[in-house]
């Protein structure tokens, strides 16, 4: 019989909220569920895969491989719906792009929500919530570049919700093409003294893998000053029980 600890709930809890991750993102999860405040980085490919074969044994995640993963994908099994992940649907590889990245936000010591669902035609929802320290942020992970005309819609939308609802940043974790055009338009939409507060940093590859420096999106020019969560509308993000 499996026993089941406290951090392995902690990662089941986790992958429901990110619906699937690979391996990679399991290693980068479990040091930041870990219990060091500071992981030096992720634990190692082996203890990724025991952790798998343990929750595989215990009923909890189900496993496949998609064509375009060299690797392993896991999804929690004891979902409401029953649902397994379609892996050969076009977002797949956007879904597990997320999962790389809060993962590694995990280990940065924030907790990770999803975005609220869009409230208007207008509105836009973000790929997650990134908390820590009373601030949070939005996280966008842009592999392929949108027209400019999409991103003046929702760069307006980002001024909308750092300047209402309290959040402290911006962050888009892109493809090197698609961080260009991000900066682009959000210099043209973005008022003067919101702009520094939306960021684009070239660490992810056309495939969906992290290649830049594990620092990127955290170096401290990036974190531009901002308000606290005082006045933001928490109720509003996505929590999944």
């Amino acid at each position: 019989m499996v026993q089941v600890t406290g951090r392995d709930e902690a990662m089941l809890d986790w992958l429901r909220v990110v619906r699937m991750a690979d391996t990679e993102a399991v290693r980068w999860a479990l040091a930041g569920l870990g219990d060091s405040e500071v992981p030096e980085g992720p634990l190692s490919a082996r203890m990724a895969q025991n952790w798998i074969t343990r929750m595989l044994a215990a009923g909890l995640v189900g496993r496949g491989r998609p064509v375009f993963q060299q690797g392993s994908v896991v999804w929690p099994a004891n979902t409401m719906s029953g649902r397994v992940p379609d892996l050969y649907r076009q977002t797949a590889r956007h879904d597990l792009a997320v999962a790389t990245v809060a993962a590694r936000y995990l280990a940065r010591g924030y907790e990770w929500r999803r975005d609220r669902r869009p409230r208007t035609r207008r509105d836009h929802q973000a790929d997650g919530v990134a908390i820590r320290d009373g601030m949070a942020e939005l996280v966008e992970v842009e592999l392929t570049p949108k027209t400019p005309i999409r991103y003046k819609a929702i760069h307006s939308n980002h001024a909308e919700r750092l300047t209402r609802e309290g959040f402290s940043r911006v962050v888009y974790l892109a493809t090197p093409a698609s961080a260009r055009l991000v900066v682009k338009e959000a210099d043209r939409w973005l008022f003067r003294d919101l702009r520094p507060r939306l960021v684009a940093v070239p660490v992810m590859d056309a495939r969906g893998a992290w290649t830049g420096d594990d620092d990127a999106a955290w170096v401290a020019h990036l974190m531009a000053p901002a308000p606290t969560l005082q006045g933001a509308e928490p109720a509003l993000w996505e929590v999944t029980a």
